[in-house]
């Protein structure tokens, strides 16, 4: 029995455990919600409240006293080592959750987890509602989009004069039919057919041409007239 063993193991070594956590943070700093094992949210919400309550503290310390809000900056930059995720918590949450007294995060269960069944959850910041943001955004998009064009209304009469137009090109198109000669046929056909060309000669036929050049001729003595 492990009795007064603060946290969990999480079946890491220290060095392991102690950088998975500051992923973790810095990703739910960017991201104000993320989906993870249930034991990881759990031990996440240890070590992430505390950074915001530093951040809170280091907001309202930075007209009164800077060099707290320094020294509060230096301890959260152990646990986030990102530069941005840490320009985030100090600026942008420590603003949002002044009013906030703790219990800045919620963990959600979503069930088993395909494969290995571990138990599923999303931890989110409480002061950020990710989908409505989400949802205002959409609507704002379609609303400029369709503030941009107007449509232009027509009235019926004009709808039937430009019906009636199109039925009569249609019924002149119908009968005016293409009328083409013969002869233009012929024409076309002959312009069609493409010239014979020339056999090209074989490599037969050169040699037999040489062979005939190279033979002299048979010289044809006269029989004399035998008188």
């Amino acid at each position: 029995m492990e009795h007064r063993k603060k946290g969990r193991k999480l079946k890491r070594t220290a060095s392991h455990r102690k950088a998975l956590l500051s992923n973790l943070s810095s990703s739910l700093i960017k991201h104000k919600r993320i989906i993870t094992t249930l034991a990881k949210a759990k031990e996440l919400r240890t070590v992430i409240e505390p950074l915001l309550t530093k951040a809170k503290n280091a907001y309202n310390y930075s007209e009164k006293s800077p060099e707290k809000s320094v020294h509060l900056r230096r301890e959260a930059r152990k646990v986030v080592k990102e530069k941005d995720a840490l320009n985030i918590l100090f600026g942008e949450v420590a603003e949002k959750i002044l009013d906030r007294n703790g219990g800045y995060t919620r963990i959600l269960k979503l069930g088993t987890r395909y494969g290995d069944g571990g138990e599923k959850a999303l931890i989110e910041l409480v002061d950020y509602d990710v989908m409505e943001e989400a949802k205002a955004k959409e609507k704002s998009k379609s609303k400029s989009t369709k503030g941009g064009k107007k449509e232009e209304k027509v009235s019926e009469p004009e709808v039937k004069k430009s019906t009636e137009k199109k039925d009569k090109k249609s019924a002149e198109k119908k009968e005016k039919k293409p009328v083409i000669k013969e002869t233009v046929k012929k024409e076309k056909a002959k312009e069609e057919k493409p010239e014979k060309k020339a056999p090209k000669k074989t490599v037969k036929d050169k040699k037999e041409t040489v062979a005939k050049k190279e033979t002299p001729k048979k010289t044809v003595r006269k029989k004399k007239d035998s008188e």
